[in-house]
């Protein structure tokens, strides 16, 4: 199994929609699954804004991690990336979305954290085309240049669903005619980061993006 680009593209059938969905926080419970995973190490998460760093604290004392502390975790979570629960409605929501439309999910892992990934997957029953979209910059790496040539290929309506603001804008900048949906996997995380950023949508679940995007398709798609 290949987690590249080339390999993704390959699998679009062109002229049909094509609906490009993040893996961690959208498609994953990352948080959720983050926070189980810190408690086994005498550690919790204390989240004030929509970020890792400073939010990771001890059980003993309250003391917040450093940040070259919180990003050597970071790495080792990211390293056993195959336990972790669906976002309520995802699997189902894709499905459906998968009569209508191309699937790809754009995950910002690297190559060596791909097969973990689609471990996961599997065991979730998610089945579509990965794309570790690492390109040297890890789990913050951009995704404008791949969802272009995503788009580039599919030749139709495409949807971009993200939880990260930055990824959103990276987009809308790479590839303007995009469409851009926001969907966090809690209602807490989604109301720190609120809604001033590109979107087309703001879904407070995946029934809201799913309505959404079957709401956008022409007849027929």
């Amino acid at each position: 199994m290949r987690f590249d680009l080339a390999s993704a593209l390959a699998a679009i059938t062109p002229g049909r929609p094509l609906v490009i969905s993040d893996a961690d926080g959208v498609l994953l419970a990352f948080t959720g699954g983050l926070e189980k995973w810190l408690r086994g190490r005498g550690l919790y998460l204390e989240l004030t804004k929509y970020q890792l760093r400073g939010g990771i604290r001890r059980q003993d004392d309250r003391s917040a991690l450093l940040d070259v502390e919180t990003m050597a975790l970071l790495d080792e979570f990211r390293a056993e990336l195959d336990f972790l629960e669906a976002v309520d409605g995802a699997c189902e929501a894709l499905a459906e979305l998968a009569e209508a439309a191309n699937v790809v999910v754009l995950s910002n892992v690297n190559p060596a954290q791909a097969a973990a990934r689609w471990r996961n997957f599997q065991a979730l029953g998610i089945d579509y085309p990965l794309v570790a979209n690492d390109e040297g910059g890890g789990f913050m790496a951009g995704k404008g240049k791949a969802v272009k040539a995503l788009a580039a290929r599919a030749g139709a309506k495409t949807f971009f669903l993200d939880d990260i603001p930055a990824n959103l804008a990276a987009v809308s900048e790479a590839a303007p005619d995009v469409v851009l949906v926001h969907l966090v996997e809690s209602a807490p995380l989604r109301r720190l980061l609120g809604t001033d950023f590109p979107a087309h949508c703001h879904a407070e679940n995946w029934a809201a993006a799913k309505a959404f995007i079957l709401g956008q398709l022409p007849e027929g798609a």
